[in-house]
């Protein structure tokens, strides 16, 4: 067959798609209308998991199932938008790790709001400016942000969902030299993930810490003999050129997210729990904390301790979990938890993202 003739046959199964494509968007529409008339949330990650899921089991390829899943994406970023314009804050500017892993998780046909610090995403949706945020929680590397895990302690809002992002970090300037330069902009995690290649190559120039890693960008962009570390997007948002690729010092860099909103998500059959909790002042009390999740068999993802700041040496414990709130041997555990603890906060119940 010549390549004509295989050219209409795509042109023709373009059209059939885009007929499919039109005709979904026309359900989308209904549903949207229905979930309004309920006062039900427009994002469900339980439903996205769920049509993920199906397609991926259903995919003979040869395309394969990371690409299905990255098309439709948009396809149901697209219907999103239809049913509701959505609005997405993060930690900005444009092409921050942040934004980007907001845009793998919600795709382009919903409207982003940049903020210019981990507060202010809060802020955004408590106050209804923004019907989702999106927030960094911790990287393979560095761990917790210590920020974001401190919000949660006076904020009411639920975490909805979690993203793993693979970070790579680059070297921009508009200087074509390195000799040329005196100063860096990146976050302080950033430097701390690419310390040995600073000082191996970069010894003695003033590292200057930003609220992001995009917001780097935007400073070294307007001043001379300086650089940033940031992602190769911002190289071209921002008109520098990257100087150097890949300088983290560790492979499988990976930063944690998390979506945050108001709205409770129902289980899937593979999910996560987070919490927060404080235990009394007393000999055991740690130790009595994980016995209810080791009685009934629930494994504890991660657990780490913030200052309480209420008073000296009290800390809360911030708890992921594997399991759903609403099950049955998770529910028995919070219930024997708190009778040991004298603090308990669920944080959320969310699907389990893939990297988990």
């Amino acid at each position: 067959m010549t390549i004509e003739k295989l050219r209409r046959r795509v042109d023709l199964i373009d059209s059939k798609i885009l007929g499919l494509l039109n005709a979904r968007a026309k359900v989308a529409l209904d549903i949207g209308k229905v979930k309004t008339r309920r006062g039900r949330s427009i994002y469900v990650p339980e439903r996205e998991k769920g049509v993920y899921d199906r397609l991926v089991s259903k995919n003979k390829g040869p395309m394969p199932p990371a690409s299905v899943k990255a098309i439709f994406r948009e396809v149901m970023s697209a219907s999103l938008g239809l049913e509701k314009p959505l609005t997405i804050a993060y930690l900005g500017p444009e092409l921050t790790f942040t934004h980007m892993a907001g845009m793998k998780n919600f795709g382009m046909s919903v409207d982003y709001k940049s903020c210019e610090t981990i507060s202010d995403v809060f802020a955004e949706v408590e106050k209804k400016r923004a019907d989702y945020g999106v927030v960094p929680i911790e990287n393979s590397i560095e761990g917790a942000v210590n920020h974001t895990l401190d919000m949660f302690a006076d904020s009411d809002l639920r975490v909805c969902s979690e993203i793993y992002f693979e970070i790579s970090h680059s070297l921009l300037s508009k200087e074509t030299d390195k000799r040329r330069i005196k100063k860096v902009y990146s976050k302080s995690e950033v430097f701390a993930q690419c310390r040995s290649w600073l000082e191996a190559n970069l010894y003695g120039v003033r590292l200057v810490e930003t609220s992001s890693t995009a917001k780097g960008a935007v400073m070294s962009a307007c001043e001379k003999g300086s650089a940033c570390i940031a992602s190769e997007l911002a190289a071209k948002k921002y008109g520098l050129r990257v100087m150097y690729r890949g300088i983290e010092d560790k492979a499988n860099n990976i930063t944690r997210f998390l979506i945050i909103g108001t709205n409770d998500v129902k289980p899937t059959g593979r999910d996560k729990t987070s919490m927060m909790l404080a235990v009394k002042d007393r000999a055991g009390a740690l130790h009595d904390m994980l016995v209810p999740f080791k009685k009934h068999g629930i494994s504890l993802t991660k657990i780490e301790s913030r200052p309480s700041k209420v008073r000296p040496w009290e800390y809360y414990f911030f708890v992921d979990m594997e399991g759903h709130s609403e099950s049955a041997k998770l529910k028995k555990a919070l219930a024997e938890l708190k009778r040991s603890a004298s603090y308990v906060k669920i944080l959320g119940s969310y699907p389990m993202a893939d990297g988990s």
